[in-house]
């Protein structure tokens, strides 16, 4: 009997160590609309329809991480401006406090930067490509040491925000490589520069798509850019496609780039109709078990942008929350 004993406590001593040293796995989402939806009279419920602080129906939801844009001088637009520095640092101490991990995505704009448009900031407009590197490293650091003085180390930093044709156009388009190349490395050198211990993440969209990956990150390793982990959006509904039409490819790209480049890789960005609850919460069930088959955990973690971001307010279509104020059952899928 003792030695029975002695078993079972060296098999749970086992289990605990095996627990302890799991690496942390991001539960996050992109509330960065959050701010000004509050101002505006939002008002959050919990699933039991109690009114409670948005961030902590996510945390109670399962989530452990936020990611927060950052233009550089915005406008006061409710869905196109704000997210300015001292916006984001509110927000991030807001997060930390309910110790959550926190994601800063530079786009680089004084709007928004995506794959149709990359503008660069209206006082970066005349510089001289060695003034545009110096104005992307300065602001960078500036964001970043804004945020280590009000006590905050974000685990992970995005240069850029889904760049598969560059970024700050035309002098960072990827038909003038090179110079993508080094704004892209002033960025990852302020971010280490202000903790070396900020992973920055480079980020493309439709993760699904093989060959724009291998494309871009061919290129990336080709002009030497210094980075910790790929970033991908996973959004079946722009491409018009069901997930179970794609997750298979995304799968298969997550592992081969995760391999290929020696690199982490994080979904970044995922959205599902909030008017499709079920086909959602699948979708979400699957892009984080995909997210997870990256072998010797390389695959860091998912984000759900913008879920709290609800169709009356944000006339967005794909994110999670209900009318009546209450977060969408899809959002269950993060739970552990």
């Amino acid at each position: 009997m003792k030695k029975l004993f002695i078993y079972i406590g060296l098999f749970l001593w086992g289990t605990l160590m095996a627990w302890a040293q799991e690496p942390f796995f991001a539960n996050g989402a992109d509330v960065s609309w959050l701010p000004q939806m509050e101002a505006s009279g939002i008002t959050f419920k919990d699933s039991q329809g109690q009114p409670k602080d948005c961030l902590l129906i996510l945390k109670e939801l399962g989530m452990n991480s936020i990611r927060l844009r950052v233009f550089v001088n915005p406008n006061n637009d409710k869905t196109s401006g704000h997210c300015s520095t001292e916006e984001t640092v509110a927000m991030a101490l807001r997060a930390q406090k309910l110790g959550m991990r926190i994601l800063i995505d530079f786009h680089y704009s004084d709007s928004w930067a995506d794959p149709a448009k990359q503008n660069k900031p209206k006082a970066w407009e005349n510089l001289a490509f060695p003034q545009l590197c110096d104005a992307v490293y300065q602001h960078t650091h500036d964001v970043l040491s804004a945020l280590n003085k009000a006590g905050i180390t974000p685990d992970w930093v995005q240069i850029g925000n889904e760049i598969p044709g560059g970024m700050l156009w035309p002098d960072g388009s990827t038909q003038h490589w090179n110079q993508l190349a080094q704004l892209l490395n002033k960025g990852y050198d302020a971010t280490k520069a202000v903790n070396p211990s900020i992973k920055v993440i480079v980020h493309v969209d439709e993760g699904n798509n093989r060959e724009k990956f291998n494309a871009f990150f061919d290129q990336a390793t080709q002009h030497q850019v210094r980075y910790d982990i790929i970033g991908l959006s996973y959004y079946p509904f722009w491409i018009k496609k069901d997930y179970t039409e794609t997750i298979n490819d995304l799968e298969t790209n997550l592992i081969t780039l995760s391999k290929k480049y020696n690199k982490d890789v994080m979904i970044v960005e995922v959205g599902g109709e909030v008017s499709k609850i079920d086909n959602t919460f699948q979708l979400l069930k699957a892009t984080l078990n995909a997210v997870r088959k990256v072998p010797n955990h390389r695959g860091l973690g998912v984000f759900y942008w913008e879920p709290q971001g609800t169709q009356s307010w944000s006339h967005y279509s794909l994110n999670a929350w209900l009318e009546n104020g209450q977060p969408s059952p899809a959002l269950d899928a993060f739970k552990n």
